[in-house]
């Protein structure tokens, strides 16, 4: 709701005329909490209801964590803005600093990339999945049933609660989900005037480094839901972009980086997803694919 009310105030400053509605939808990830996120795959379990109401015309636009979307949408269906990227880094909410937790603390994340990410520095720790809101992870902590959960720093900035975070996690050792810390804009394909009114929203930038990321998942991932993160950034026009993907125990991790033109951002992804596959990826993905 935070997130369609960010969007609802950027598009009423930008269409002052405009009157605008917010519509509360849940989703299907919402309200089946059993749902195994990893394992549902890139099948848009937050994501799918609000495509069925603007289908239907219910709504004009729907707004997602652009984490949440398919890389694929579908026909009738376009991405329309991306706004501006917050802090793309994972926030530790913990009794001490990751370094200084003890063996066998728990920590609670519903991501087998964070997990993954985690076991890699850390193999001491215990790893427990967790669903729910922020809140409800926050308070796992606080009453001491968790030592510590891993959540979007985005997510506790755009709550103000930033405040909490007791460590972000430096990108060295924790790539992003991708698309993290960015929102996404969906309208309905050929609605022109809808495109028009959420063109402002676009950040450029934002919308280029997506982009390689969509593009990268896309073309290593296949539909499997492997534990694959991405992160690209601009300078200049030049676009920068840090790939990993991992087994699930995160005993092997395959990371590369290249750089190329901005311009290009769909192409400069599904180039660094080549050369992951071809640095040994697929044989991660098709053997979590095969359990």
């Amino acid at each position: 709701m935070i997130q369609a009310q960010i969007v609802a105030s950027a598009l009423q400053h930008a269409h002052p005329s405009i009157e605008i509605e917010i519509r509360k939808i849940v989703t299907e990830g919402d309200r089946n909490r059993n749902i195994n996120i990893d394992e549902a795959g890139n099948t848009g379990i937050f994501v799918k209801a609000l495509e069925e109401a603007l289908a239907a015309e219910r709504i004009d636009l729907a707004v997602h964590s652009l984490k949440d979307m398919p890389t694929e949408l579908p026909g009738d269906m376009v991405l329309a803005a991306v706004t501006e990227r917050l802090d793309p880094r994972d926030a530790l909410i913990a009794s001490a600093r990751l370094g200084e937790l003890k063996p066998c603390s728990l920590i609670g994340t519903g991501s087998l990339r964070r997990t993954a990410q985690l076991k890699n520095l850390r193999d001491d720790l215990q790893v427990v999945s967790i669903r729910g809101n922020v809140d409800s992870r926050l308070r796992k902590v606080s009453s001491g049933e968790l030592q510590g959960v891993i959540i979007a720093a985005a997510a506790m900035i755009r709550l103000g609660w930033d405040d909490r975070i007791t460590e972000y996690l430096p990108l060295e050792s924790f790539l992003p989900a991708v698309g993290q810390g960015a929102l996404a804009v969906e309208a309905r394909k050929g609605d022109r005037v809808m495109e028009e009114y959420v063109t402002v929203l676009n950040h450029l930038p934002t919308w280029q480094a997506v982009s390689a990321e969509r593009a990268f998942l896309h073309a290593v991932e296949g539909g499997c839901r492997a534990p694959v993160a991405a992160l690209a950034t601009i300078d200049d026009q030049i676009l920068k972009i840090t790939a990993m993907v991992a087994d699930k125990a995160g005993t092997k991790i395959i990371k590369k980086s290249l750089e190329g033109d901005a311009r290009q951002a769909h192409s400069q992804g599904v180039k660094l997803a080549q050369i992951m596959l071809d640095a040994g990826a697929a044989a991660l993905i098709d053997e979590i694919r095969c359990r």
